[in-house]
């Protein structure tokens, strides 16, 4: 088959909170820190790692700002990450159309 099918799964996407981000951001094309902590039911603490390695691997871009005395962090995919996003959900595709069993004809 030359290329591996598991060689699209992205690790970087891969875990589930990762993946929850990613896809979340797809939809919204932009999420405050609150709106993702409450969708995916994250601590502050786990949620706020998992954006550090998107952010790090260049899949998102954060930003800091305030409102008010109140700090707001809005996440945003970068086209890269979009990309890169779009490949992992093909690779699932395949995967899954692999793993049927084949259409029987009567």
């Amino acid at each position: 088959m030359g290329d591996n099918l598991f060689d699209a799964i992205d690790e970087t996407i891969h875990a589930k909170a990762r993946l929850g981000i990613m896809s979340l951001l797809a939809v919204h094309g932009q999420c405050d820190f609150k709106f993702l902590r409450d969708e995916l039911q994250l601590t502050e603490g786990n949620l706020g790692n998992h954006i550090r390695v998107l952010e790090q691997a260049g899949y998102i871009d954060v930003q800091k700002t305030f409102v008010g005395r109140r700090p707001k962090t809005i996440c945003s995919p970068t086209e890269l990450g979009m990309n890169m996003f779009q490949q992992y959900i093909e690779g699932l595709e395949r995967i899954i159309r692999m793993a049927q069993p084949p259409h029987r004809k009567s």
